[in-house]
């Protein structure tokens, strides 16, 4: 059985069972179970479900992760911990973020006045907001707002005009003042894509020379005692955690210089986010060297090693890793609509009384395959239809000798892939490479994986069924955008197989895991394809049950949505009908209920399957 690397990234959440992915959760339900419940209620296209029980899973992992090395290396100050809006906004996510961090006081980071609003509005008693990015007076008054309010709020200075709006605003009102972090630019950098985020070329944080300048700033101002946190963050998806422990070197001494300065509000340091999520399936090229454990300890020793050294009291530790928290909570499943060699099924082949001389030559192949000869036969096959492709060019066969001919080698590809499948050897793998299958599936990958597309950052995918059958045929995937990039190409170093299924008679549906982080955010509406309908999953010990369903937009809602009037359209379609002389009245009635039915539907195909 094909484990689909589930033992590399799956950390328990999913297992196999009887054939199908299970969810490893209490009742256990079988995703194609549960797909299968929502397509009998009329659901087509693509469906996000997501797992809540996954995210309070992590954000209890990352708690327990820091309360362990904190007892562990006799650590004098707590761990907190806040949720970057950004990676997901969507509201089923932000309401299981709160409900399942509100043991832990797990809180929000805002980069924007809506994510400040949104942070206000799910924020628990007790729970941290902090603001990062660039803000105008606007945004600072909010933030005030928010400490009036009641919430615990940090807001963290990227520049030094940010800290004279923030001196400017208290000035002007009677509200209350937020905590003030200071984002230091480090000299260190991270690892990988993001890398960027730190040295002394990124886009945020202070210099020395400003850092002293802020600490000047607030005591003329009378606000250093409102100094509360020291930010860093060195990137996204670390994957190395060697540039981590010389950022936290650099940062820790950078807080206890300011510590010593007179800076006595100072109690935290924020260590941004960056903890890795595994994407990978294959073991040999795993996207992180590290484990959660180990990410903790590492933090907390050296930051305890650091203020002992210093004799500085130990800071609050705080972390903002996201994608953590939500990557694994939601899976993309969507139906294949078409493997692009169904087309060359045997009983399409038309053999006449007498064929060309090297069609009957292929067909002598395919009867008289079997395991000893199937390599050799398949080469000399490769080779005939290159000759009669040729042949055709030429005009020496017709249409009908050409179907004949693919049809026939078709055949004998997958007939030699089933008897050559127990032969491991590095001509069959090429063999497969060059003769890989094309899956078209009912999904936009520039709408619900556009980290792909961008990036090229894989997502483990696998098929939710037929998973005691073996998988043969190196695959590629196929959006329905008309756009050669909607593509997850076969890549040999990295390779998928998919099972060759008849699509006339069977279902088949192919499942993206860890799509919870930024995809919905990043989302582009590429061909007006949008969000997909998505689906809450909770289960208890005997059942399940599917809670806040949210629809994709109809077409109507999706030319609304890019600035046009749909009653306009919708007016002037149904003016065009009726204003058809070529057609009964009968029959624009027909047409017209036909045509609102479809404008009311979401954009994906509605096939049978």
């Amino acid at each position: 059985m094909n484990q689909y690397g589930l033992d590399i990234w799956a950390n328990d959440n999913f297992i196999i069972k009887n054939d199908e992915v299970h969810v490893n959760h209490k009742s256990q339900p079988s995703l194609y179970d549960i797909t299968k419940e929502l397509r009998t209620n009329g659901t087509r296209g693509p469906i996000l479900l997501r797992f809540p029980h996954l995210i309070k899973k992590q954000i209890t992992t990352l708690y327990a992760s820091y309360s362990n090395a904190i007892e562990r290396n006799n650590y004098h100050a707590n761990f907190r911990a806040v949720f970057p809006l950004k990676v997901n906004q969507f509201p089923s996510v932000v309401e299981a973020i709160s409900d399942g961090g509100e043991d832990f006081n797990y809180g929000f980071e805002a980069g924007s006045k809506a994510e400040l609003i949104l942070a206000m509005n799910a924020n628990k008693t007790g729970a941290d907001i902090t603001i990062n990015g660039f803000k105008d007076k606007e945004m600072v008054t909010l933030a005030f707002i928010a400490a009036q309010s009641g919430h615990n709020v940090t807001i963290t200075i990227e520049g030094l005009g940010e800290l004279k709006t923030i001196i400017e605003v208290s000035r002007e009102s009677n509200l209350k003042i937020p905590n003030i972090g200071i984002r230091v630019r480090l000299h260190s950098t991270g690892s990988g894509t993001w890398a960027k985020s730190a040295g002394m070329d990124a886009k945020f944080g202070l210099t020395s020379t400003e850092i002293l300048e802020a600490i000047n700033l607030l005591q003329d101002a009378n606000l250093l005692s409102h100094l509360y946190m020291v930010h860093f963050h060195i990137g996204s998806q670390i994957s190395d955690i060697s540039p981590l422990k010389k950022a936290l070197r650099e940062a820790g001494n950078i807080y206890a210089e300011i510590k010593k300065m007179g800076a006595d509000g100072l109690e935290s340091i924020n260590i941004g986010g960056g903890l890795a999520v595994e994407y990978d399936q294959h073991i040999k090229s795993e996207s992180k060297n590290y484990s959660v454990d180990e990410f903790a300890s590492s933090v907390v020793f050296l930051l305890g090693e650091i203020m002992d050294a210093k004799s500085v009291k130990h800071p609050n530790i705080y972390t903002e890793s996201g994608r953590f928290i939500v990557a694994s909570h939601s899976v993309l499943i969507t139906p294949v609509l078409e493997l692009f060699t169904q087309d060359y099924q045997e009983e399409l082949l038309k053999l006449k009384d007498d064929n060309p001389p090297l069609i009957e030559e292929l067909n002598y192949l395919y009867q008289k395959l079997n395991k000893e000869n199937c390599i050799e036969y398949l080469h000399d096959a490769l080779d005939h239809i290159e000759s009669l492709l040729t042949l055709f060019d030429l005009g020496y066969i017709n249409l009908q000798d050409r179907s004949n001919a693919e049809i026939l080698v078709h055949n004998i590809i997958k007939k030699s892939l089933i008897l050559s499948s127990s032969m491991n050897t590095d001509e069959l793998t090429q063999l497969q490479v060059n003769l890989q299958e094309r899956y078209l599936i009912n999904a936009s990958i520039f709408q619900s994986l556009p980290d792909y597309w961008g990036l090229k950052q894989h997502f483990p995918v696998m098929p939710i069924h037929y998973l005691n059958t073996k998988a043969m045929r190196a695959a590629s995937i196929w959006d329905i955008t008309c756009d050669s990039d909607g593509e997850i190409g076969f890549n040999p170093d990295k390779p998928l197989y998919l099972h060759d299924i008849n699509l006339d008679n069977q279902d088949y549906f192919l499942a993206f895991f860890n799509t919870g982080a930024y995809q919905e955010a990043l989302g582009m509406s590429h061909n007006l394809f949008t969000h997909p309908n998505e689906y809450t999953v909770i289960m208890n010990e005997d059942s399940y049950e599917i809670i806040n369903e949210l629809e994709s937009k109809n077409i109507l809602e999706i030319v609304d949505s890019m600035g046009y009037n749909s009653e306009e359209i919708l007016n002037k379609l149904k003016k065009d009908l009726t204003g058809s002389t070529f057609i009964t009245e009968k029959e624009k009635t027909d047409t017209l209920t036909l045509l609102k039915v479809f404008v009311h539907q979401n954009g994906y195909l509605r096939t049978t399957n």
